[in-house]
């Protein structure tokens, strides 16, 4: 099934991934210490790894059925992309939020200073933020939504960008904009939120190599 190519090692690899959290969270009494509106940092935890996990298979699931088999724009008509970006937009929106959130509950659970927060900080939030704004403005937005997914033809002979960030490295976002996610839980010193940025940041390469990658190579004809 096309839809699943690739798709058994973006399993294993998650499992892995999964049982490593478990495995050190099992060893570290204090990584869930906390609470906030009366919900547990681990519970808070859970929601912030859910959520990745289930963006990723919404990509996954949107972008192959419509690339193959058009099964989104036969349901949805022209309304298909409007349709997918607003999901993807909820779901994108809400990694960055729970690990907001995460950070709050957990805040102070390990101790690296008044000063080095900040330090730290800014040097995640600088590339990060130049990532986001090449994104915005010589990559392209919906592109970044998959809008090659849904028009193939149109990119099939584009050439990829090379401005901004993405003269540096062919994927920015994932390299770059990703050290966004960081932030929260170095500012808050907060355990739970950087070992679920941690795990953001390795599981959106799982969806590069195994589902945005080999999609790549048949809508640019294996550039």
């Amino acid at each position: 099934m096309k839809i699943l190519k690739h798709q058994h090692w973006h399993i294993l690899i998650l499992i892995g991934l999964l049982y490593s959290l478990k495995h050190y969270t099992n060893q570290d009494s204090n990584v869930f210490n906390g609470s906030l509106w009366n919900i547990s940092t681990e519970n808070w935890f859970i929601l912030a790894i859910l959520s990745p996990i289930i963006h990723q298979i919404y990509v996954l699931l949107c972008w192959r059925y419509e690339l193959f088999y058009k099964g989104l724009t036969n349901i949805f008509k022209e309304n298909a992309f409007k349709i997918y970006k607003r999901g993807f937009t909820i779901l994108i929106l809400s990694r960055p939020t729970l690990i907001i959130i995460l950070s709050i509950s957990n805040a102070m659970t390990i101790n690296i200073g008044p000063t080095l927060p900040y330090i730290l900080s800014l040097a995640l939030l600088i590339p990060g933020v130049y990532a986001q704004y090449s994104v915005f403005k010589y990559f392209g937005i919906d592109k970044a939504f998959g809008l090659d997914h849904f028009e193939p033809e149109k990119f099939r002979n584009e050439t990829f960008c090379k401005k901004g960030i993405f003269k540096y490295t062919s994927n920015g976002m994932y390299t770059f904009a990703f050290f966004l996610i960081w932030i929260p839980g170095v500012l808050l010193q907060s355990k739970a939120a950087l070992l679920a940025a941690l795990f953001h940041h390795i599981y959106i390469w799982v969806h590069y190599y195994f589902t945005e990658l080999p999609d790549i190579k048949i809508i640019y004809e294996k550039k």
